[in-house]
């Protein structure tokens, strides 16, 4: 279920399904990098839902032992025809392995490319505030997702105007955006996620083939190091090197 904290501050955004953050102010260190987790969960994804679960909650362990894990801030937002935040962001130190239990409830149809423009048009969002009250600040987004859109009002084109006006702005410093396809065995799922890729400016796509225990169990490390690398590398000027899958 959603966690909820009076310590949040609600936001609004353009897709009427706005975001929560800690409010600046309660912020202790001077840059930070945005992390944001999107999770499919139609009802497609109910034969290996524990592992999506386990898999964030690995991610999740993995960014607390890193080395800038002080730096950190998390959102995890879960989708199908519907959105639903799980919470807001917050500094990663504040987010337990165990609060992600029961984050993944299967049910519905897939709006993908809402969240996923809710979910970059966050980042933005929270990254100007940040940088407008003298914070350094990037971010990495990460989608999972198993299916085809058939839910969603925006489109491919408007999420990539988002990632274009995101370089206009310059109020991040770099973002990193990964699509991850999750059980991908049929060639027309393959190249529809592919296309969206590219269509969209995704800065990697990465596919796993059969979703089981141990392909997830190494996506939930590959998800912790992505974030990590885009971590150190704030105050570069640039973004992270993808790393292979």
């Amino acid at each position: 279920m959603p966690l909820f904290s009076d310590a949040m501050e609600n936001h609004a955004l353009s897709n009427n399904y706005g975001f929560s953050a800690v409010p600046v102010d309660n912020l202790g260190a001077s840059e930070y990098t945005l992390a944001l987790v999107v999770a499919d969960v139609s009802s497609s994804v109910s034969m290996f839902r524990d592992d999506i679960e386990a898999c964030v909650k690995r991610a999740v362990s993995a960014c607390r032992d890193a080395p800038r894990s002080d730096n950190l801030m998390l959102r995890m937002l879960t989708f199908n025809h519907n959105l639903h935040e799980h919470h807001g962001f917050k500094p990663l130190m504040d987010c337990n392995p165990d609060d992600y239990n029961g984050s993944i409830n299967p049910s519905g149809s897939t709006a993908l490319f809402d969240a996923t423009h809710n979910g970059i048009e966050s980042v933005l969002s929270y990254g100007k505030t940040l940088v407008d009250s003298d914070y350094d600040c990037n971010a990495i987004v990460v989608v999972i997702t198993d299916g085809d859109d058939n839910s969603s009002t925006y489109g491919a084109t408007q999420v990539r105007d988002l990632l274009a006006k995101a370089m206009q702005d310059e109020a991040l410093e770099s973002i990193v955006t990964i699509l991850v396809g999750v059980n991908v065995n049929a060639a027309y799922l393959s190249n529809y996620l592919k296309a969206f890729k590219d269509d969209a400016g995704f800065t990697q796509y990465v596919e796993i083939d059969n979703a089981d225990e141990k392909t997830l169990a190494k996506l939930g490390n590959f998800i912790s190091k992505s974030i990590s690398n885009q971590s150190q590398a704030l105050g570069t000027g640039g973004p992270s090197v993808p790393i292979n899958f």
